[in-house]
């Protein structure tokens, strides 16, 4: 479900799961984490991207449904978690393109990433307060991308944005018409990023690192507040109700 290719300097990480909106299993993050942390050293570029209409609609919840004690989502926040820090210890330029949404646990995903190309259809947010699941596992790598009161309002307004306003806000960098454009886009600036000096690319992305953090230190306490409520009784009563009929239906 994470397909790993090469082509040159470029290596190109999908989401392969389009049947399921690519909706992370903790399967698909271990695999991610594991290819962003064994990449060739040949490899001067790294593109994450999906397959399908969608990148990314979060966790798979249907695996969390039948299992009450929380093992599973706190399986998939430690996932979620470790993908996102070796796509931030990659030596190399990371370019996420995103199409129809990135959600939660998708949107998470490109804390790993320096620069988002989106096409204009995509929304963007963290909607799983509603649900008793906190989003603080995302706030370490959020902060270093968007600044404060608007990545509050990001982490804790259960509502979507769409790509204009995720570009204003600095979570995206660039919008283009459609999916195909904004892929176009992706992989043009992967292989003008691998074409520099790989060099000055590592050192420059090295102290980037160290001036927007997060800090491991950080990283851990952001999980520890998320993997808090796991199993707790607001997530029990909550999400449930992911499931539940709704009026009218």
């Amino acid at each position: 479900m994470i397909r790993v290719e090469h082509a040159g300097s470029v290596t190109r990480l999908t989401l392969d799961r389009p049947e399921a909106r690519n909706a992370l299993t903790p399967e698909m993050l271990d695999a991610l984490a594991r290819a962003a942390s064994e990449m060739p050293h040949e490899t001067r570029a790294v593109i994450l991207r999906a397959e399908g209409p969608v990148f990314c609609s979060g966790f798979d919840l249907n695996l969390c449904r039948d299992d009450p004690h929380g093992s599973t989502l706190a399986r998939l926040l430690d996932g979620l978690s470790k993908a996102v820090t070796a796509l931030r210890a990659q030596p190399c330029p990371v370019v996420a393109v995103v199409q129809g949404a990135a959600v939660a646990g998708g949107c998470a995903l490109l804390g790993g990433a320096d620069i988002v190309i989106c096409a204009a259809d995509a929304r963007f947010g963290y909607p799983v307060t509603r649900l008793g699941i906190s989003p603080a596992v995302s706030a370490p790598t959020l902060a270093a991308t968007v600044s404060g009161g608007s990545m509050r309002a990001m982490l804790l307004d259960p509502g979507l944005i769409d790509a204009p306003h995720a570009r204003r806000l600095g979570l995206v960098s660039e919008v283009l018409p459609d999916a195909a454009s904004a892929e176009a886009r992706a992989r043009t600036l992967g292989e003008a990023l691998a074409a520099k000096g790989p060099g000055a690319i590592v050192a420059t992305r090295r102290l980037l690192q160290e001036l927007s953090g997060p800090t491991p230190r950080d990283s851990r306490a952001a999980l520890d507040r998320s993997l808090g409520l796991v199993g707790g009784p607001e997530e029990r009563d909550l999400l449930p109700k992911a499931w539940a009929p709704r009026p009218g239906r």
